[in-house]
């Protein structure tokens, strides 16, 4: 029976390293982009008259308690009637990558920083990324700022783009946040340093909440999956960990998702032609319907996404325990989103997970290039300069980072498992109870609760079906392919 060992981290990174080159992704920068980031020496700046100086408003950036890569920030100001003017600064990456540079190069192969369980693998250089373009807090930067105001039912009833320096008071993390915010923990001490933050944080609070019940009243979906991530004592992986939805994850979840489709019509305003990120009508939809009947309810013979939401709510509140597994099989049978062209004046696919018409990808400049793409479009039509990227390259473009970032989902998933597998490998023989995830012809599958795992079912799974509960012995891994194996006990 093997041991908890030091050399974890270097097995999964080693893992990543293979299955990211396999997968077409690179996990190094080149000689050249090095070279560019060295040459880098400090943030960008710019005194145009039409930058503003917001610098002293309360900003404030939410991201995980270990983030570096800071995209955006975000403000809030009560107006007269119940509205609210909440406005969003993105980091301007732009300004300092510039197009069809070696760190640019870099950035459009990859398309999107990697966060495996054991390494994270940047989309730009750490230097820049988690410093020079970075929001980072008492950091003066140059930012994209997208101003909305909100009533008091959620809707954005007027909004505008524009450039800024801005200044991030205090970087502030979710579940701190989320703890205070639901009255179960004191003000973190970066929030309570900054006098007036904490009313300004509990106005945007409002705001979100309000934005998200309209979001979900036009038939968003909520699809809460169980995910993981790694704890490590030094280089050992100690634990996997349920990585939960909090509200202060939903707080910036709503207000980058309003801003994405303010981007997005400001484009289409402009007649510039943008990247869009789609999810289309699913074409599985009678799989979704019968899933349903599984369970007892009844869902429209065509797709529709408020029904649909209507089933999730109706199904959370009945089962709490297997609503994850349920979210799971229905986001697989919606299929995956993906990148698509908006030229202007075309109608638009939107997306049907998030019940709207208009969207993009533009507030994580520092971590996806779809979001880089999308800035440097925005700032030509901020200008009213020619477009950076024409159609023909933007289809192309949009192809490619589909693919790349399907590539790196499976490359994450793939060190997951791999991860898992070698949590559980000094377990050999133990037994757990399990709730079954997934029983078709291919294989069966279960889930096992601490630690949070999946695995397939190799032995004594006639009989059983999706939401059963079962004891299962675990009887074999394998780290490299991330196998997990149980028989029924």
């Amino acid at each position: 029976m093997s041991r908890p060992s030091a050399q974890n981290r270097k097995q999964l990174q080693a893992i990543a390293r293979r299955v990211m080159t396999e997968r077409g992704l690179q996990p190094d920068f080149s000689a050249a982009a090095k070279a560019e980031a060295d040459a880098i020496t400090k943030p960008a700046a710019d005194s145009s008259a039409s930058i503003k100086d917001l610098s002293a408003l309360l900003w404030a950036s939410i991201d995980n308690d270990d983030s570096r890569d800071l995209d955006q920030l975000s403000v809030a100001e009560p107006l007269a009637g119940g509205a609210v003017k909440i406005l969003v600064a993105v980091a301007d990456v732009d300004a300092t990558v510039r197009r069809d540079s070696a760190i640019d190069l870099h950035a459009r192969t990859n398309t999107t920083s990697v966060y495996t369980a054991a390494e994270i693998f940047p989309m730009l250089p750490e230097k820049l990324s988690t410093d020079l373009t970075s929001l980072g807090e008492g950091q003066k930067r140059l930012a994209i700022v997208v101003e909305m105001v909100v009533g008091r039912d959620g809707a954005v009833n007027d909004s505008a783009v524009f450039r800024a320096v801005v200044l991030n008071r205090a970087k502030l993390a979710y579940n701190s946040v989320a703890a205070w915010l639901d009255g179960t923990a004191p003000s973190p001490p970066r929030l309570a340093a900054v006098r007036g933050l904490d009313e300004l944080l509990r106005l945007q609070d409002r705001v979100a909440q309000a934005m998200k019940n309209r979001r979900h009243q036009q038939g968003a979906l909520s699809l809460e999956t169980i995910q993981t991530r790694a704890l490590f004592n030094g280089d050992v992986l100690a634990d996997l960990l349920p990585d939960e939805k909090n509200r202060a994850k939903e707080l910036i979840e709503d207000f980058m998702i309003a801003a994405n489709g303010v981007t997005a019509k400001y484009l289409e305003s402009k007649g510039v032609p943008s990247l869009r990120r789609i999810l289309r009508t699913p074409e599985r939809w009678d799989r979704i319907v019968a899933l349903a009947a599984t369970l007892g309810e009844r869902l429209p013979a065509e797709a529709h996404a408020g029904a649909l939401e209507g089933f999730l709510i109706k199904r959370q509140r009945a089962d709490a325990l297997r609503f994850p597994d349920l979210a799971l099989s229905v986001v697989k049978l919606l299929g995956s989103g993906e990148y698509a062209i908006q030229r202007p004046g075309q109608t638009p696919d939107g997306h049907f997970g998030l019940a709207v018409r208009d969207y993009t990808h533009s507030t994580a400049p520092n971590r996806r290039f779809p979001d880089l793409i999308t800035q440097r479009q925005l700032k030509s039509a901020l200008t009213g300069r020619p477009a950076v990227y024409g159609d023909a390259e933007l289809d192309g473009l949009a192809r490619h980072c589909t693919t790349q970032e399907d590539a790196a989902a499976k490359v994450e998933r793939q060190v997951r498992k791999s991860a898992a597998a070698l949590l559980l490998a000094s377990r050999i023989g133990e037994r757990f109870d399990a709730l079954v995830t997934g029983a078709a012809e291919k294989g069966t599958w279960v889930r096992i609760v601490r630690p949070s795992v999946e695995g397939r079912l190799v032995r004594g799974f006639d009989g059983l079906d999706v939401g059963d509960h079962v004891q299962v012995e675990l009887v074999h891994v394998d780290v490299e392919r991330g196998f997990i194996d149980f028989a029924r006990s």
